[in-house]
């Protein structure tokens, strides 16, 4: 049975039924669904530990960043990382927490996990509506030995806002001008063509009911829902497939130690082993916090997931952060929150 169960849900019933019987003891957070998938697993293994529970929305990023903001949780999730004047302005303390890559998903009949190569220029126009069918010439040329139908293409984007479609948006931006110009990089953008669906799980289940149909989906979705990913021709020229070591070479170059509110965004790194639709996951919290036994409450559940959830991300091909990173933000819990108790 897949991660999401024998039947398909949507977000808000998964969180449901992912933390029922959530007590008062329990964390509030709401955000992000790119890490849904190891903050689900994460808090099964917490609570099965300490009896402590996680009451996690599993929204998008723009829902966490909203409900954070509006003191409805204790902490929001965003994939898209919040710049250092806009958490001076709220009063937020930003970090991340986890490292994951988004996956183009495909549903045409006879290609398999793996076996379709498109780059970002190409997928850039099907979004944009200048490439409708399968067997256009531009997607041949990239796939000389696929056998490849002249079905419609059926684009599938996030119509909440999410940084997963920052992620998405941001790669096909930096690869081509057009779409740069004519749509952008954002948790929300206004896609021309294509149908909507709500989450990572919305546009993995659109996308598997579709035919002829792209989406794009953190990778643990695509991996436990057995969908047909592609792979990528990267910024070095070369094509690579989705996994934790390649969602790993592009997290090799990230300067942390220099990034203001470890504002840092990794898509299009250098390197030829890089996925190009690599990004972090992030968690927003008050310097200041209206409930301090709360808000340190969350930190000692992240503190026990970096300490302890490492192989648990790694076996749904998350990738862990490095110790020196880890030290970072520990450091930061110390010197920009107030009035927690002491992990």
């Amino acid at each position: 049975m897949s991660l999401f169960g024998a039947k398909r849900w949507s977000a808000g019933a998964i969180a449901v039924i992912a933390f029922a019987g959530a007590q008062a003891a329990d964390i509030s957070g709401a955000g992000a669904t790119f890490p849904y998938p190891i903050y689900s697993k994460w808090a099964d293994a917490y609570k099965q530990q300490t009896g402590i529970g996680l009451n996690y929305q599993s929204i998008g990023s723009g829902g966490g960043i909203k409900q954070i903001k509006a003191k409805t949780v204790t902490f929001g999730a965003s994939d898209m990382p919040l710049e250092e004047k806009d958490l001076q302005e709220s009063g937020l303390v930003q970090f991340p927490m986890i490292i994951g890559g988004v996956v183009p998903v495909v549903n045409v009949k006879g290609v398999q996990g793996g076996q379709m190569v498109l780059d970002g220029p190409t997928i850039a126009q099907i979004y944009l509506g200048d490439i409708t069918k399968w067997n256009d010439p531009r997607i041949k040329k990239l796939n000389p030995s696929l056998a490849l139908p002249a079905t419609a293409i059926a684009p599938i984007y996030r119509s909440d806002g999410s940084g997963t479609n920052f992620l998405f948006s941001n790669f096909l931006s930096n690869a081509y001008p057009k779409f740069k110009e004519t749509i952008g990089a954002s948790t929300s953008v206004q896609w021309p063509v294509g149908i909507g669906a709500k989450g990572n799980e919305g546009v993995a289940n659109m996308t598997t009911q579709t035919d002829g149909a792209i989406g794009y989906v953190e990778y643990a979705y695509a991996k436990q829902n057995k969908m047909a990913y592609t792979a990528l021709i990267n910024s070095a020229g070369k094509q690579v497939t989705p996994d934790a070591q390649s969602f790993q070479a592009a997290a090799a170059n990230a300067d942390w130690a220099h990034a203001a509110g470890y504002h840092l965004i990794l898509t299009n790194q250098p390197g030829e082993k890089s996925w190009p639709i690599t990004g972090a996951s992030f968690i927003l919290v008050y310097g200041s916090p209206p409930d301090p036994a709360a808000t340190g409450a969350a930190l000692k559940f992240f503190d026990w997931a970096f300490k302890n959830g490492a192989k648990m991300a790694a076996d749904l091909d998350y990738v862990p952060l490095p110790d020196s990173l880890v030290a970072q933000i520990r450091n930061t819990w110390k010197t920009q929150i107030k009035g927690v108790p002491a992990i």
